[in-house]
Order: C-alpha cells, then sequence, then structure tokens
C-alpha cells in the first residue's frame, strides 16, 4: 500500500538561487561592485520591513549603470555552485520530482550561470529584467502574469500547492520564510534557518544538497 502511495503522490522542491544553488549572492555581489555602498541603506529598510523586495530591487538595481556583459563578466570570477546541487537536479530528473528555482534574482545571470555550468532543463523563475542605456529595470511578474511587489516566491508556492504537489522548500534568506513554512518539508540555511529556528518551524540544516537527497531518499 505505502507503494502505491508513494507513486501517486506527486512530489516538487522549490528552491531559491541565490546563497542556496549559489554560495554565494549573485545580487549583492553585482550590487557591491556596481552600485557602490548606498544600496546597503535600502537592504537595511527591506530588512526593517519598511521597503518589499520589489521596491527593494527596483530602487537598489537604479543605481547600477554597468551593462548586461559587464556584469556577466564579474559574475564569472565570482560564481561558485554549492556542492551537489549538480546531483540534486539529476536525482530530481531520475525520480520524477519537479525541480522548480524561484528566486529573487535576476533572470539574465541566472539563464548564464546555468549555461555556464552545462546545467538544463531546470525550471526557474524569477526577476525580469530589462536593459536600456545606461541602466537596467526589474520585475516580478505572478503565475497569472501579475506584476508583484512582494510575495513572489509564495506566489509560485501557492500555485504548486494548488495543483496538489507535496513541496519541500530548500532557502537561505529571509524571503524564503513565508513560503517555507507552510511546505511540508523545510532545508534550511543562513538567515531562514535563524528564522525557522526562532519561530518553532521544523526544518532540516543544510551545507551541501547531498544531504538533501540522503532526507528525500526517506520522505
Amino acid at each position: 500500500m505505502d507503494d502505491i502511495i508513494n507513486l501517486m503522490t506527486k512530489t516538487l522542491v522549490q528552491c531559491d538561487f541565490d546563497g542556496t544553488v549559489t554560495v554565494k549572492d549573485m545580487s549583492f555581489l553585482l550590487l557591491d561592485e556596481f552600485a557602490g555602498p548606498a544600496w546597503r541603506e535600502l537592504d537595511d529598510e527591506y530588512v526593517a520591513g519598511k521597503i518589499t523586495v520589489g521596491r527593494f530591487n527596483e530602487l537598489a538595481f537604479n543605481m547600477v549603470k554597468a551593462s548586461r556583459q559587464e556584469m556577466l563578466d564579474f559574475l564569472a570570477f565570482h560564481t561558485a555552485l554549492r556542492p551537489g546541487f549538480r546531483e540534486m537536479a539529476e536525482y530530481c530528473r531520475q525520480r520524477n520530482i519537479r525541480l522548480v528555482v524561484v528566486s529573487n534574482g535576476l533572470d539574465f545571470y541566472i539563464d548564464d550561470i546555468f549555461r555556464k555550468e552545462g546545467i538544463s532543463g531546470v525550471e526557474y523563475h524569477a526577476a525580469e529584467t530589462s536593459f536600456y542605456p545606461g541602466g537596467l529595470k526589474v520585475r516580478y511578474v505572478s503565475p497569472e502574469g501579475k506584476v508583484l511587489d512582494s510575495a513572489f516566491k509564495e506566489s509560485y508556492l501557492l500555485k504548486h500547492l494548488a495543483e496538489g504537489y507535496r513541496v519541500a522548500y530548500i532557502g537561505d534568506g529571509r524571503s524564503d520564510f513565508l513560503p517555507a513554512k507552510q511546505c511540508q518539508r523545510v532545508f534550511a540555511t543562513g538567515t531562514l534557518l535563524e528564522l525557522c529556528q526562532s519561530d518553532g518551524v521544523s526544518c532540516m540544516p543544510f551545507s551541501s544538497f547531498k544531504e538533501i537527497i540522503n532526507e528525500l531518499e526517506s520522505w
């Protein structure tokens, strides 16, 4: 009977990108390099709940005047995937587990990093980036096509839950907390781990995706 139930269960892994798939936060690296120190004041306002993540990204990346290629060239020297992500992607493919990366980061560098790292077929959703002479604009769009100012990750989680998936969540940041605590399993590191522990949300700490694979084997 358990085998029949397992075959009927649809499993999805929703995973953050910056600081989760990658060791470092790529968007923060870009802002430190190309926006100067002023963006950190905006980050303080976001952490304090004074502005939304959408407003933060809008204002912070408005300070960036580098070209798309300049930013990609810079990230090429600073990108490192968290150990085990390739194995995680392959494990999900083999086990018919839907792996979806949902990120507050920017689509253009996620696409570039996956391509350069030879990772294909991973579904991802992130801030849509538009470049124009002298700058760039970012916006978040929900699964229904609505422009969002906040709760981007949660919008995808709610869609996944409504589709009947049991969801395991993997993340590291403050914006991961709201969607993570609505999931059946949570794998946390960084700020997300601290928030889960302080709020009593059950989670498993991790440093490598291989640890997560081992846990999913018995889920």
